[in-house]
Formats: structure tokens, C-alpha cells, sequence
């Protein structure tokens, strides 16, 4: 098989000459098929490897750049095309189709070609997002769609032809493979409900006799400073004991503001339970003509849990259609299939029967459609899913056990599920179209460009998501791609959570619900949060022995904020009484190391450890005010006296140790006293964003002023130590800023998307000159874009 990711240089610039247009951008890479880490599957487009954005002439590939076989061929009239991939054919390459047109919304990516001058195709690739129907979200499934059309209105012999390759299978091209071909025929897969019961409650959780949350009573024996609570100490080791702590900064310390707090008080009347997102009901299905063909493709030796290239390497991978009179399919080598179809115009309905490894041959299972005469717009349909069934090892209050994927709570076998997602497509492409419609209508009622990112930006990061658990207890844990692989990574969902609360907001509340479970059970040593769950997903297995990397201001601040913006936007002060405890222990923290920051790392981990870093120190402090609102709605009125005394002490000392007030124009510092340095002051969109008001309007008025005098030219840097910055982060500052430079922010981040060189999945950490990666960092395809719809959820 000849894998070049181009054309012959003739023929590649034959494609370029087309002239594609690119709605409402040409973003670096196309997604194609994106619904979970596994399925990730685009078309590259940037300078430094991509083909400028055509689906013809180069191959998919998966996220991190290794091909995923998927090639699409059509006949008119006899005459072969290629109109996805790049195949060879006996050392012969078909004819391009030319791409007229690529437009892409929050689900769908929609290509253009004229075939010839003789027809029209419309390629429309959906994964659909619906986080409202916890059903629907649960299969990590995608699908293809192409109608074909007479462009000079007399009638064209047409037959279309796809095919998926073993590389979808295993990140090891020398992994054996195994296949089968077969039709799901009958009555519409039965779905399996559970009775929609309010939330249960973990262990951790479970409510007293007279429906209250039981508090963990107990002294740790800690000398508090007069801040004693009686709430159990999920960890076991002291604050800093065994604490990795940076080298090379010195550290002023001060003893900063305490007053005695109030005992927490049980609440006095039985909070009100959120019932988690119902699942929809089933459809009505109209069923293929003859059923659901299939084409099952997997690894011989399953590895569960295990990933080669970030490649899953267990589980089955299905490529269906609709069985019908019109159809043929066979599996085999991929220039045999492929040049069966450009001599005949279809299949012979045959399967290999060696079984073998993905690059003996390059085993392809394939499919053509017999059109016949076509005048009229015609369509037909393809769908590709990852289906397994355990899905993470988790370590919970019971020790590590198997979570299984979600879609499992509904469907008795996989085959099942198959089916009803097929046979779902009218119904999820509507869906998709209303969401669509809404981010849209959304971003331009706030920006004509802030729509190139957030439509941009939702599949990619719903595309990090793993759904597991039950329809009663959902579990959604979120892969760190690219950067580490960690699993729940804290201060990587932070930047995410925006879309979460746009979606639904429990949604945030699935993938927060691990790390409380986790933490709560004692499975991590230190008072302050944890990091993440587990350094290389899909194994959550926690940190029982402290070994991780530890950001202790960052994702302190980071847990108490996102907890309360879950509940703020759920109406679920419920879920803040069941986790006060552990709360108020992180809160704790932030009280005694907010101030003035140690020599530590924040979520920019990369840029290196700094000491009193002003932004950092930001976090912890609107962190404090957050839990006084927390205090609040849990009924806990003197903790929230007492925390908010001391948040607001905080900032008036911050504004003096973090503000350079003689420079021109002012602005805050990248650390306390360097006046020469300043940083993109994204810690300040939570106080905004939770409504707190801790912060006064002249540092939004100040900062908003300042951004556009260090302006780049493609973005404002992260800080004066490097000239790269952080597109999640630019949008924060953006969502709070005055008009002006909110859109300056916008349209470079839109204009940028436009034109960089990179052409993997678009990268949140970018050079402001060139555009391109920097040099020793390479952040692709990660989940923190759901930043990007940061002003929408205000």
C-alpha cells in the first residue's frame, strides 16, 4: 500500500488550484470523525504537513498525526475519482474530485465537490453533541453522510465507494488483526432503562436519618491558628511534608489575616437533590431497507487499557451502512479491493480469510452504493464506532475496580447499540443541526469571529470525554491529549468547564464527581487537591502515594470554583453540603498559602516554577470569596462571614503587592515587585464568571487597556518569559474586557486559526509572532478549548 500523505507534486498542486472557499475558517487540521480519544480521526491542513484543507489527495490521520485509513472513491459514467484519502490503484492514482467548498459548525464538518462538471457530491461528516441526553453521549460513534446529485441536469451512472483500514485498530502496524462481515436484521435494538430515580448518593455521600448530610466530626490534632473546624482531614500527611518544591526563588512569608470562624452548623433543612439528565426517550426507528451491514475490525490479543501511540489497543471497531439491493462489500488487501471497484464499479461480496497484521497488506473492508442513473439529489449514509465495554480503572472508595462504558447501562450487547445508533441518524443530525444553531446564534450576538472558535472548539473538546458508569450514576472522565495523557486533570478541566455549563451543567458535576469520590475515600496523602486521577488514561488509579505533580494554590483554587459554578448554574446547593468538608479543607489551604504564593508551579506548568506569582496568588484569593458563597448557600453563615473578611483583606493587599502602578499604562505583574512584567490576568474571569464581585472594576477597566499595547501578531503572550501565550486563556481575559479588546483578542484568535502553519488539531499553545508551535512545547487536539465559550456562559 502506498501510505504518502500527498499526491505527486503534479497532482497535488492540481488539488491546491482549486480554489476551495473554507466557512467560517481553514482551521489547521479537519475533524472528521471525533467522539471520544479513540475515535479522533481528521483531515491535516496547515503548512508544516497538511494539504491545505482538501479531503482528497491526503490521508486521515488520527489526532496525534499517524494515518487512519479511510479512502472514499466515485464512478461517473465509468470514469474513477478520488474524493477522500489517497489511493493507488497498480501504481495508478484516479483523478481528484474538485473540492469546491469546506464548511464546518459545532457537530458537522461539510465538504463541496464537483465531479467532473457531471455531479455534485456533499460529503457531511457529524459527531454529534447532546449532553442533555445522556443516552445519545454514551456512544462514542460518528457519521458519514454523502448525497450525489446531477450538476448539468442530464442523468450520470454513479457508484461511490469507501473503505476504513486496520489502522484504525492499534497504534502497532504489526498488531494481528481479525475482522467479520455480517447484518443486523429484525426489530430496532431494545433499549434497557432503568427506573430515572434523583441522584444516589456514593457512600461518601449518604445523608443522615432526618435527611441531612452527615458532618465527619473529629480533630486532627492540628495546631489551626484558632481556625479549628470539626471536619475530617481527607489527607493524611501535612501540608507540605514531602512536598516537591521548586528550587531558585526565595520566599517573603507573612503571617496573613485570621479570624476565628464559626463551627460548621448542620443544615437545617433537607437539601433539595438534583435528578441527574433524564434520558431520552426512544424513537421511533425506521429501520434499514434490509437491516445494518457491518464490518467488524479488532485486535486479535485485546490489551484492556493499555494505548500505543494513544491509540486504544482493545475494544471492536465497526464500519456500517444500510443493507440494501444497492450495496456490495468485501474485505482484503487494499489494492485488490480498491482496484475491484475502479475495474467493475462494485464488490464481490467476499471476505479475506487471512487474518493477519495491518501492514501485511493493508487489510481494508470496504463498501460501494450503486446509484444507478442519478438526476436528484440521493443519499446514503455510513457510520464508524469504538465499541468497548470496560472503559477506565478507576480507584474509588472501594480500592481500583472496572467502570464500564456508559452505552452499556442501555443496551444488552453491542450489537444492540449498533443498531440503535445507526437508525438514529435522522434524529441525532437534528439534534445537531439545533446545536448548531444555537452556538452560532450565540457567538455573533457577541462577536462575527468569536463563532470561528467555539464551533471550532466544541468537538475537539468533547472528543477528550470517556462516558461511563450507569444511567443512575454517570462517571465522564476526561483525557489530558497530548500534553501528559493524565486522566481528570484538574487545571485542564478548569479551562474546559465553560462549555460544560453551556452544554449542561451536570455535566461538569460527572467529571468532578471522581476526583471528590477519590479524594473523599483518602486515597490522596496531602491537604491540598490533587492534580489529576491517573498518569496515563484510561487508568484512573489515583496517587495513594503522593507521587504526582503537584500544583496545590492552582487546583485548590480551581475545585472550590468549579464546584460552585456547577451548583450555581444546577441549582444543586445540595452537592455543596456533601462535599463541604473537603471544601473547607482546601479552602483552609488557600487561607494560609494564597497570599503570598511559594515557589511553585501554576496550570502553566511548562513556563516553569516562579515564587508570588500575582496571578496565582489571584486564584487562591477569589478561590476564599468563592467558598464564603459556598458557605453561604449551605447554610453556614459565620464561615461565610469569616471567609469573606479575609478574601476581601486578601485583595486590598494584593492590589498593592501586585499592580505596577507606575508603569504606562498600569497593570499587574507577572510576580510581586516586578514592575517590568506582566501576564495575561486570566485568574480574574472567575470573579466575574461566579458573580463574587471581590474584585474592583478599575483592575477589569486597567487590564482591558493594557492588553492591546503588548499585542503581537497574533495574540498577547502568557508573560514576559516567553513570547508563546495560551489561546484558552487569551479568550478569558477577552470574555471580561471591554469591547474593543475583546474583539481585538477575537479577531486575531479567529485570524490566526485562519492562517498558522500547524496542522494537527488546533493547539491552545501557539508562538504570538509566528503562529507556529513553540519550540520545546507541542500541545494538540486538547480539551481546554472549551474555554472558548467563556463569554457565552455569562
Amino acid at each position: 500500500m502506498l501510505r504518502a500523505l500527498v499526491l505527486t507534486a503534479c497532482l497535488l498542486g492540481n488539488v491546491l488550484a482549486q480554489g476551495s472557499t473554507f466557512t467560517p475558517a481553514r482551521p489547521p487540521s479537519l475533524p472528521l470523525a471525533v467522539s471520544s480519544p479513540y475515535l479522533s480521526t481528521w483531515q491535516n491542513a496547515g503548512s508544516d504537513g497538511g494539504n491545505g484543507g482538501y479531503l482528497a489527495g491526503q490521508w486521515p490521520s488520527f489526532w496525534a498525526g499517524q494515518i487512519t485509513g479511510w479512502s472514499g472513491m466515485i464512478r461517473v459514467d465509468e470514469a474513477t475519482y478520488t474524493w477522500m484519502g489517497a489511493p493507488v490503484i497498480n501504481d495508478t492514482v484516479p483523478a481528484v474530485v474538485n473540492q469546491t467548498s469546506y464548511t464546518y459548525t459545532a457537530t458537522k464538518s461539510i465538504f463541496e465537490m464537483d465531479v467532473g462538471g457531471y455531479v455534485r457530491m456533499t460529503i457531511t461528516f457529524l459527531s454529534n453533541i447532546e449532553p442533555n441526553d445522556c443516552q445519545r453521549s454514551s456512544l462514542p460513534f460518528s457519521y458519514m453522510d454523502v448525497q450525489v446529485s446531477s450538476l448539468d441536469g442530464s442523468p450520470h451512472a454513479v457508484q461511490v465507494y469507501t473503505d476504513i483500514s486496520g489502522e484504525w485498530v492499534s497504534g502497532d502496524d504489526s498488531a494481528l488483526i481479525q475482522w467479520d462481515y455480517d447484518v443486523i436484521s429484525g426489530a430496532p435494538a431494545k433499549v434497557r432503562r432503568d427506573a430515572e430515580p434523583d441522584v444516589e448518593f456514593s457512600e461518601f455521600e449518604k445523608r443522615d436519618s432526618a435527611g441531612h448530610h452527615g458532618k465527619h466530626s473529629g480533630d486532627d490534632g492540628d495546631d489551626d491558628g484558632g481556625r479549628r473546624h470539626d471536619y475530617k482531614r481527607y489527607g493524611t500527611k501535612t501540608a507540605y511534608e514531602g512536598w516537591k518544591d521548586p528550587e531558585g526563588y526565595p520566599h517573603p512569608r507573612t503571617d496573613p489575616v485570621r479570624t476565628t470562624p464559626a463551627v460548621n452548623p448542620t443544615p437545617t433543612s433537607d437539601p433539595v437533590v438534583q435528578a441527574t439528565t433524564s434520558a431520552s426517550q426512544t424513537q421511533p426507528l425506521s429501520f434499514a431497507q434490509s437491516g445494518v451491514a457491518y464490518h467488524k475490525v479488532y485486535r486479535q490479543t485485546q490489551l484492556e487499557f493499555s494505548e500505543i501511540e494513544d491509540q486504544a489497543e482493545w475494544g471492536n471497531w465497526y464500519y456500517v451502512t444500510e443493507q440494501s439491493d444497492a450495496l456490495t462489500h468485501e474485505s482484503g488487501a487494499d489494492g485488490d479491493v480498491r482496484g475491484q471497484f475502479v475495474n467493475a464499479g462494485f464488490l464481490s461480496n467476499a471476505a479475506d480469510p487471512q487474518f493477519r497484521a495491518i501492514n501485511d497488506r493493508y487489510p481494508v473492508f470496504a463498501y460501494s452504493v450503486d446509484f444507478g442513473d442519478v438526476t436528484t439529489p440521493q443519499n446514503y449514509t455510513w457510520g464508524i464506532s469504538h465499541a468497548i465495554v470496560p472503559a477506565v480503572q478507576f480507584e474509588g472508595a472501594d480500592g481500583n475496580s472496572t467502570v464500564n462504558s456508559l452505552w452499556t447501562d442501555y443496551w444488552g450487547d453491542e450489537l444492540d447499540a449498533i443498531a440503535f445508533f445507526f437508525n438514529d441518524y435522522s434524529v441525532q443530525s437534528g439534534q445537531a443541526t439545533n446545536f448548531d444553531n444555537r452556538v452560532i446564534a450565540d457567538s455573533n450576538g457577541v462577536s462575527n469571529t468569536l463563532g470561528v472558535l467555539t464551533q471550532l472548539a466544541a468537538r475537539q473538546s468533547f472528543g477528550a470525554l470517556a462516558w461511563t458508569g450507569t444511567q443512575a450514576n454517570p462517571l465522564v472522565f476526561i483525557k489530558e491529549i497530548s500534553s501528559n495523557g493524565n486522566t481528570q486533570t484538574v487545571d485542564v478541566i478548569f479551562p474546559f468547564h465553560p462549555i460544560a455549563l453551556y452544554t449542561n451543567p451536570q455535566l461538569l458535576r460527572f467529571i468532578l464527581d471522581p476526583l471528590f469520590i477519590n479524594q473523599e475515600a483518602g486515597n490522596w496523602p496531602f491537604k491540598f487537591a490533587i492534580h489529576d486521577l491517573g498518569s496515563r488514561f484510561p487508568n484512573v488509579t489515583g496517587h495513594g502515594d503522593g507521587d504526582a505533580e503537584q500544583q496545590p494554590l492552582e487546583e485548590c483554587g480551581n475545585m472550590i470554583q468549579m464546584a460552585l459554578a456547577y451548583a450555581q448554574r444546577a441549582n444543586d446547593d445540595a452537592y455543596l453540603s456533601a462535599h463541604y468538608d473537603i471544601l473547607l479543607q482546601w479552602n483552609d489551604f488557600l487561607i494560609d498559602e494564597a497570599l503570598i504564593p511559594a515557589n511553585q508551579i501554576s496550570t502553566d506548568d511548562f513556563a516553569g516554577a516562579l515564587v508570588n506569582q500575582t496571578n496565582l496568588a489571584l486564584k487562591g484569593i477569589v478561590g476564599i470569596e468563592a467558598m464564603a458563597q459556598i458557605a453561604t448557600r449551605t447554610g453556614n453563615p459565620e464561615d461565610a462571614a469569616n471567609f469573606t473578611a479575609i478574601a476581601h483583606d486578601y485583595i486590598t493587599r494584593w492590589l498593592d503587592l501586585g499592580i505596577a502602578m507606575d508603569a504606562n499604562p498600569p497593570h499587574t505583574t507577572l510576580s510581586y515587585g516586578d514592575n517590568a512584567s506582566f501576564n495575561l490576568l486570566y485568574n480574574l474571569y472567575p470573579d466575574r464568571e461566579l458573580n463574587l464581585n471581590l474584585v474592583p472594576q478599575s483592575v477589569y477597566d486597567m487590564q482591558s487597556a493594557f492588553y492591546p499595547t503588548v499585542f503581537r501578531e497574533y495574540g498577547v503572550p502568557l508573560d514576559t518569559r516567553h513570547d508563546y501565550t495560551k489561546g484558552d486563556w487569551e479568550v478569558w481575559v477577552a470574555a471580561i474586557a471591554s469591547v474593543d479588546t475583546r474583539n481585538q483578542f477575537y479577531d486575531t484568535l479567529a485570524r490566526w486559526i485562519n492562517v498558522n502553519p500547524t496542522n494537527l488539531p488546533v493547539t491552545d499553545l501557539y508562538d504570538t509572532g509566528t503562529g507556529d508551535y513553540p519550540t520545546d512545547a507541542q500541545f494538540i487536539a486538547r480539551p481546554v478549548v472549551g474555554a472558548w465559550f467563556a463569554e457565552l456562559i455569562l
